[in-house]
């Protein structure tokens, strides 16, 4: 297991980098932990787990909690049901009953949507999420969710060995492993600085 060696260091380095603000309450320092205790029982290097931290700072709005989708039941019918905009998806994605829309909205560090991929990720790491979807809000549920997913592909089918490996690191391209290129230069910043704080912290 990998774990921090100076737990102290790391903290003191991001509260340096202002990666969270000039200062860090019990929240954020409980979110980091979580995402940390994922990354280290996966046995992650520093470079995977920059880049975990730096999405969920960038996908939490810097909370480093879990959050749920924005929007109302409208919004989330709309999106995800089978009584909103794209039948055919949400019938593929496993949304095939009314309600199934804001039921499997996303939750999470990374935005877990869709029944099917809830199932997934419950069949995975063996938890009842279909039955209980707001168990994705759990912040080491969500942090397992997030690693699990980031480095078996998925969200986009992309995996975090497509682009950060012993000789490489590109932070930038790493985030279409979850949407594209949004915030791709932000999030490879805040990485870097995460990285730097984990060294710090002698992450090993």
């Amino acid at each position: 297991m990998t774990k921090l060696g100076n737990g102290a260091a790391f903290f003191a380095s991001v509260k340096a980098a202002n990666l969270l603000g000039p200062s860090l309450d019990q929240s954020e320092v409980d979110g980091v932990n979580a995402i940390l205790a994922a990354c280290g029982a996966a046995g992650w290097g520093p470079k995977w787990t920059a880049y975990a931290l730096g999405t969920a700072d960038r996908e939490t709005g810097g909370t480093m909690q879990p959050i749920k989708e924005w929007g109302g039941p409208a919004y989330l019918t709309r999106m995800y049901d089978v009584q909103g905009r794209d039948l055919a998806r949400a019938r593929k994605m496993g949304n095939t009953v009314p309600g199934d829309g804001p039921r499997y909205c996303g939750r999470g560090y990374v935005q877990l949507t869709w029944k099917a991929n809830y199932a997934k990720a419950g069949t995975a790491l063996g938890y009842p999420l279909t039955g209980n979807p707001d168990l994705a809000m759990r912040p080491d549920i969500a942090a397992a969710i997030m690693v699990r997913g980031m480095a078996e592909g998925w969200f986009t089918g992309k995996k975090l060995s497509d682009y950060i490996t012993a000789e490489k690191a590109d932070f930038v391209n790493a985030r279409r492993i979850i949407n594209g290129l949004d915030h791709a230069r932000e999030i490879a910043a805040e990485a870097e600085r995460y990285l730097a704080a984990l060294k710090a912290g002698e992450w090993a």
